[in-house]
């Protein structure tokens, strides 16, 4: 073959392999995108639209690099190969977050505030699905009575939220009375136990507080003291006490002995008053039952230690509810007169709010004729014993004790100290505790004994005259 039948062949060939190339590019699959560039929210998942190829199918491999913790343009990626030659094609998918972030107030939305008073913020959160704790973007505005809360995340979505503060008083102050009504005779000087007066705006205004009375001491009979106090906005309440004034009984004057022996209110001698101290206790419900049994009605000093609902089942039984203390913390009950006086009124606002009646029989913890007093304060049972009858309680110790409150103290023992000392030619005033379990297991039994011998059992009422003894301190 000569050269130029070679070099001929050789540019034909050339000729061929152009062509064919031409021809496959010309010929080859192009790849088409269902849809355009996409933009989704913030943990919102790409949805793929898919794509194709031209002309002949072809499978089509799909990446993409999107991070869907992270706002920004991301691919995805279409590609195909076809022999040697790679054909691919982009789309562009974007992140972005258009929520508004939430601003939450603690407190109320509207606040009610003394009107001398600065409001004091409560607080607030503000939080954002991308940014999440951004509390510290908050901007706060306040025009007169509004506060304003705003805020703006990092894609610039804002929000507002308003709190309204009224300057407002519409609470009346509050009195407080120390003791509740008082008791004298005529001729005697009111002396006044004492008042308090707070307002939830405005403090103690206790000095702003008016008094006046209608008090005629020259003559018996029932007079009020009111007790008047407005504060800065007006707001005004009254309250009054009670002053009864009571003619001077003459009596035979009572024997320097332990304990004093009225007559019973029945008119007749040989009534058992059947009194409880320190409770309630676990043991005050069975000793309710075997009252219930025998149809007898007793007296409860209470305390504050026991259950609110057994006081209540011994008042809504018909049992007197008495004022024993509501610590029984001698430390502190003798430790001074306004000591004892706020205690007793603790007790008795117990007692008033279980029942809804007020109590005026009180019995001195240890009784008036205790000594433990003198360790705490010289002299005060001698104060004690006639401010609570000025103040027109009535108290009352006892003429019988069962001893329970003894240690080594059996059924039998106080069996003994009842019975023994149980008398016809007077009233009997038996002091036990409703919190001993002897006092429960032997009660049946004294009272037994009391009935099969001819006693009548009562309960203190307002015309029980006051067993009281001795005074020492």
């Amino acid at each position: 073959m000569n050269k130029d039948l070679a070099l001929k062949i050789s540019i034909i060939l050339l000729i061929i392999l152009v062509l064919s190339f031409i021809s496959v590019i010309i010929l080859y699959p192009d790849i088409k995108l269902k849809g355009s560039d996409i933009t989704i929210n913030y943990q919102e998942k790409y949805k793929e639209p898919g794509a194709y190829t031209t002309r002949f199918k072809r499978k089509i491999k799909i990446t993409n690099n999107i991070n869907y913790e992270k706002l920004g343009t991301y691919q995805v990626v279409y590609t195909y190969k076809l022999g040697f030659i790679k054909k691919s094609k982009k789309r562009n998918v974007t992140i972005v977050d258009k929520e508004k972030p939430t601003i939450t107030l603690d407190g109320k939305q509207e606040i009610d505030i003394c009107p001398n008073k600065t409001y004091e913020e409560d607080g607030y959160k503000a939080i954002d699905n991308y940014d999440n704790d951004i509390t510290d973007k908050v901007k706060i505005d306040t025009k007169d009575d509004l506060i304003t809360y705003t805020v703006s995340d990092s894609s610039g979505n804002q929000t507002s939220i308003e709190r309204k503060i009224n300057k407002i008083d519409k609470d009346n102050p509050k009195i407080t009375l120390k003791g509740g009504s008082v008791t004298l005779y005529v001729n005697n000087k009111y002396n006044e136990p004492g008042y308090t007066a707070s307002d939830g705006c405005d403090g103690d205004i206790t000095k702003k507080v008016k008094v006046t009375n209608n008090i005629n001491n020259k003559k018996a009979g029932t007079y009020y003291i009111t007790y008047e106090v407005s504060d800065t906005s007006d707001n005004k309440v009254t309250v009054k006490r009670k002053v009864v004034i009571k003619n001077k009984v003459v009596s035979n004057p009572t024997p320097n002995n332990t304990v004093t022996k009225p007559s019973n209110n029945s008119g007749k001698k040989g009534v058992i008053y059947l009194t409880f101290d320190d409770g309630p206790s676990n043991y005050t419900s069975e000793i309710l039952q075997i009252l219930k049994k025998y149809n007898i009605k007793a007296t409860f000093f209470v305390t504050g230690n026991g259950s609110d609902s057994m006081i209540k089942k011994e008042y809504d039984e018909g049992h007197t509810i008495g004022l024993h203390t509501y610590t029984h913390d001698y430390a502190k009950v003798y430790s001074s007169i306004d000591n004892y006086f706020a205690d007793l009124q603790k007790v008795s606002d117990l007692v008033y709010k279980i029942t809804n009646t007020k109590s005026h029989f009180i019995r001195f913890p240890g009784g008036s004729s205790n000594t433990v007093s003198k360790k705490y304060t010289a002299k005060i049972m001698t104060y004690l014993t006639k401010e609570v009858v000025n103040r027109g309680y009535k108290y009352y110790d006892w003429n019988v004790s069962s001893g329970d409150a003894n240690s080594g103290c059996t059924t039998s023992s106080i069996y003994a100290n009842v019975v023994n000392n149980l008398s016809k030619s007077r009233s009997n005033m038996v002091l036990m505790h409703d919190t001993k379990k002897a006092t429960k297991d032997t009660l049946e039994k004294i009272i037994k004994y009391a009935l099969n011998n001819g006693y009548q059992f009562l309960p203190i009422t307002d015309s029980t005259p006051m067993v009281t003894h001795r005074i020492f301190n």
